[in-house]
């Protein structure tokens, strides 16, 4: 004789719903580092958890509650606690706009799929695609400098250069500041669509795209972070890694140039001090993303302060500000889970 059918879990804060979701709520966990089995393990003791206490319906607090309860216990306050950071972010109700500069090599590319992965973020935008749309309306006669790698835009600067000018840094910024352009209408178009966007490139340089402290307000939480590399042999490794991805790119050419590269780091680093903007030591990638998860959230708890954000996620925001505040006291971040 068959069992009788298990009624659906309602999650909902008034008289419309949707079904619990084992699958949605496994994609939420991931964000923790947690693997994809794992997740849907706990996800699994999630259910079992309210069937066993006879809820038919929960409220999203009410189910936060039960997910950090049962992800404690299963996988440990690390796993809990980063799990209400990601998910603070998650749930904003205004678009979100993520800006990470550096030089070549640094691990902006990664650094970008990974945050989108796990914020379920589909736009994700290079600066090396805005120039190429760039280069459809000027010739490289007309602008020489977008022709050119980051790293040798010293061989397209036409102007006179000042005896104690830098060429490498000069054309840099000139490319830099083209790219910004486009980034600007990037950015501004992403707002006015209310989509999330992460725009990553070697010519975000901080101070570039003048306007964004404008944006910076209850439009839209826009962080914009450096990714740097501070020891030389490490990146150095970046290169010689990227060379067995892809393979239509030289790896000699990026290490020819490598010294170049680290002067365009120092630079960035140095636009980055000046105006507030926070660089991230990138040396491992969970450490890297954690770090750039509290600048958003630290970010979204300003304009949730001062519009009109839903309860459930100031709530959220102020609880991840809290793991943030015991994480800088401790030392700590989350770790990355094995499957």
């Amino acid at each position: 004789m068959k069992e009788p059918r298990r009624k659906q879990i309602v999650v909902a804060d008034s008289e419309q719903g949707l079904p619990y979701s084992k699958g949605l709520t496994a994609s939420s966990l991931m964000m923790t580092g947690l693997g994809p089995a794992r997740s849907y393990q706990v996800a699994n003791k999630i259910e079992q958890e309210m069937q066993a206490g006879g809820l038919e319906q929960v409220s999203q607090d009410q189910l936060v509650d039960i997910t950090l309860e049962v992800l404690r216990r299963e996988a440990g306050d690390r796993y809990a606690e980063a799990f209400i950071k990601w998910q603070s972010v998650a749930e904003l109700d205004v678009p979100l706009i993520i800006l990470i500069g550096g030089a070549t090599g640094v691990g902006k590319s990664t650094v970008a799929t990974q945050l989108a992965s796990r914020l379920g973020i589909t736009r994700v935008v290079s600066t090396d695609a805005v120039r190429e749309v760039l280069r459809s309306a000027f010739t490289p006669e007309m602008f020489p400098t977008l022709y050119a790698s980051s790293f040798e835009a010293d061989k397209a600067v036409r102007q006179p250069i000042p005896h104690s000018g830098d060429r490498l840094i000069i054309g840099f910024r000139e490319q830099a500041a083209a790219v910004a352009v486009g980034a600007q209408s990037l950015i501004t178009r992403a707002i006015a669509e209310g989509t999330d966007l992460i725009l990553e490139g070697a010519h975000l340089v901080p101070g570039f795209i003048e306007s964004l402290d404008e944006l910076d307000h209850d439009q839209a939480v826009v962080v914009s972070v450096l990714i740097s590399v501070d020891d030389e042999d490490l990146h150095r490794t970046h290169f010689l890694r990227r060379n067995g991805d892809t393979r239509h790119r030289s790896e000699r050419r990026y290490l020819d140039n490598f010294k170049k590269i680290r002067r365009i780091q120092k630079y960035m680093v140095t636009s980055a001090l000046m105006r507030g903007v926070p660089i991230i030591s990138h040396e491992d990638l969970d450490q890297t993303l954690s770090e750039t998860i509290g600048h958003v959230i630290a970010q979204a708890l300003r304009v949730v302060e001062g519009g009109d954000e839903g309860d459930h996620t100031d709530k959220l925001l102020d609880r991840a500000v809290e793991v943030i505040d015991r994480e800088k006291l401790e030392g700590s971040t989350p770790h990355e889970a094995v499957s």
